[in-house]
């Protein structure tokens, strides 16, 4: 079985945790680990055998490659990079023809990446339901089975159920309440999970039949990949050509050989602050908290912390979430108009959706502590082993603080080491470049200063990993 792990999303239904150049499946929102390790994690324990494979994008590339290294080393079958968003239906079926290529009845068990399953052994029971149906040739669906009558999901109509599966009748967009109420009255209606698993010749075979235009395309995309370190581009041209759809609309709901298997293991798709705060663990009051909080007189509330204190008085089903650089206060009942804030934010020209403070590189990261005018304050963070790429800033120059570890430096000419308490000075047009040669992380602080400081003020001579 290999496990097809979408990752091309950057909602910002998580807004501020989650933003669109680090979002919610690289984040710790229910457990220690992010949504994505989890969901590796989740993939490789069902066999012993089973392998992962990646779909995501340019922006993503190395957040994802840094956790297939660590939690799927040597079972990795590729990280596939989509250069332009077309939906589920095409990605999946990049991931098809690749498994195809060693084994055309190759199982793909398909997962988004930010997904929360709490039963995992009731997951592996209906995917080792859903391995048989597939094998036969059907095309399964996971219908979660509801608990309540929500109006956020999809249904799937499920037939009368025989070996653990029932055929799909219908897909049923989402609800009004009292139709949801009728839904779970009836029985026989289940949440869209959004999970599926098939063999790679058949839904290929079924989207050839059913959208032979979006095939085509995905063929001639997959047939004009390149490697690159870890990642496998598809050709832009191609796959920009390909119609945007997704899995339901272009397979599952025509195609005669759909299934459904019932899945009760506890999923969320932590589509909102209010569906993380009916997932965790609440306290006597039914408040979430996470991170430095206090609270009086407050119930049904969720608060998370990411580092100030957050003192909450007299407040009922509430959301807030303090980040570095965002505070979010929301009625809890009204969380799914979090993205009409994220929408002003971007009018006003802001960057608070795009970024956090601390910056995501396949090197390491930076975190802004000062602005002013014609200067910038950052704290900068090198793994171990990592290195910056050869570069040059036409308009800033940059002081270097060593805080901790030890900083190989190449500064025009020179090549110089670096301890702790040390620094130096990178002029204006000077070629450089930072590696850490260490064990440790290293760390510094950067004062840049200059008439202009925008991250697109960048030259580069050589890089590592492949950067424009």
């Amino acid at each position: 079985m290999l496990a097809v792990i979408l990752s091309g999303g950057s909602g910002t239904r998580l807004w501020p945790l989650s933003r669109e150049a680090y979002p919610k499946q690289f984040l710790p929102v229910v457990s220690d680990e992010s949504l994505l390790a989890e969901t590796i994690d989740r993939g490789l324990k069902l066999d012993p055998q089973t392998r992962v494979m990646a779909i995501t994008n340019e922006d993503h590339r190395f957040v994802v490659a840094a956790h297939m290294q660590k939690m799927a080393a040597g079972k990795v079958d590729g990280i596939i990079l989509e250069p332009v968003g077309r939906n589920t239906a095409p990605a999946i079926a990049l991931a098809a023809l690749a498994a195809a290529e060693s084994d055309p009845e190759e199982l793909l068990l398909v997962m988004p990446s930010d997904h929360v399953l709490r039963d995992r052994a009731a997951f592996a029971d209906a995917v080792q339901i859903g391995a048989k149906a597939a094998a036969s040739g059907k095309l399964v669906t996971f219908g979660v089975v509801p608990t309540s009558p929500h109006t956020g999901y999809g249904y799937i109509r499920g037939g009368d159920l025989a070996n653990g599966y029932a055929p799909v009748d219908a897909f049923v967009e989402k609800p009004d309440e009292s139709t949801a109420k009728s839904y779970l009255d009836q029985g026989g209606y289940y949440w869209n999970s959004g999970m599926f698993l098939f063999r790679a010749d058949r839904y290929l075979e079924e989207l050839g039949r059913h959208n032979p235009d979006m095939l085509k395309a995905c063929k001639a995309a997959f047939a004009g990949r390149e490697s690159d370190l870890d990642f496998v581009r598809v050709d832009h041209e191609a796959f920009e050509a390909c119609p945007d759809d997704s899995i339901d609309y272009a397979v599952m709901e025509k195609t005669k050989d759909a299934v459904v298997v019932p899945l009760n293991a506890g999923w969320s798709d932590v589509g909102s602050w209010s569906a993380l705060w009916e997932i965790q663990p609440q306290d006597e009051h039914g408040n979430v908290c996470r991170g430095d909080v206090i609270t009086e007189d407050v119930s049904g509330s969720y608060i998370h912390s990411e580092g100030r204190l957050i003192a909450a008085l007299g407040v009922s089903d509430h959301v807030i979430v303090e980040t570095d650089d965002v505070v979010l206060v929301a009625d809890r009942n009204r969380v799914q108009d979090v993205k009409k804030l994220v929408a002003q934010v971007k009018t006003l020209g802001r960057e608070e959706h795009r970024f956090h403070k601390k910056v995501h590189r396949p090197w390491g990261t930076y975190e802004g502590i000062a602005m002013g005018e014609r200067f910038q304050v950052k704290r900068i963070t090198v793994n171990p082993g990592a290195s910056l790429s050869l570069q040059k800033h036409h308009h800033r120059a940059e002081h270097w603080i060593v805080v901790k570890g030890t900083a190989a430096v190449v500064r025009g000419d020179d090549e110089i080491m670096l301890t702790e308490d040390q620094s130096t000075y990178i002029p204006v047009g000077h070629r450089h470049r930072l590696t850490n040669p260490g064990v440790i992380p290293l760390e510094l602080i950067e004062v840049q200063t200059g008439s202009y400081l925008g991250e697109d003020d960048i030259v580069r001579y050589a890089d590592t990993y492949n950067r424009a």
